[in-house]
């Protein structure tokens, strides 16, 4: 049976919890990248509560977990639960300018939330980096902007709402935030029809 390290998977759930609480607000003119990606699934067959392992099976086969003492809640998992982890990435292009332009700057803020007590167990653990963006090419027939990142790349979106072009220039700096969760989470299984 394959080990899987809990941590990382207890992770992932908490994704799609975060994402749909913290999308990108206006003016955001571009979503340069969304993806998500089901990375496990499966379902809990066994559990020991005396070493906090739990087995589950999916169509790959059976997999055991060891629940550390980061995982809260444990005494709710259930067998028949589902366990899922779930990775997401979202990049948003705010084109706002920045107020004290300078150097390009990056700034990354790493957080986990975990499910509150009583419920099933989950975490999301989500990292975001917000950076400091030069313009260095504005195709208004086209609608895309190209940006220079902190670490020198260049990178052209493509921009959604024209409108938020009007007050750009090549040289101003724009904001561009990136983000990525992963989440794990046990929920109860569908109710059959």
């Amino acid at each position: 049976m394959k080990k899987i390290v809990i941590v990382i998977i207890l992770t992932a759930i908490a994704a799609a919890a975060y994402f749909m609480l913290n999308q990108p607000k206006p003016p955001v003119a571009a979503v340069a990248a969304q993806e998500t990606a089901l990375i496990y699934d499966g379902e809990v067959i066994k559990i020991d509560a005396a070493t906090r392992t739990v087995t589950l099976k999916n169509q790959d086969g059976e997999s055991t977990i060891v629940a550390g003492p980061e995982v809260k809640n444990f005494a709710e998992i259930k067998v028949g639960d589902r366990f899922d982890v779930v990775y997401e990435l979202a990049v948003a292009i705010e084109l706002v300018k920045v107020k004290n332009p300078g150097t390009t700057s990056e700034q990354v803020t790493t957080s986990t939330t975990t499910a509150p007590q009583g419920d099933k167990p989950g975490m999301i653990t989500s990292n975001t980096v917000t950076a400091t963006a030069n313009v260095e090419a504005i195709d208004a027939a086209k609608n895309t902007v190209s940006l220079k990142g902190p670490q020198g790349n260049i990178f052209k979106v493509k921009v959604q709402n024209p409108d938020l072009m009007k007050d750009i220039a090549v040289n101003d700096q724009v904001r561009v935030v990136y983000t990525e969760a992963i989440a794990a989470v046990v929920s109860a299984p569908a109710a059959k029809k």
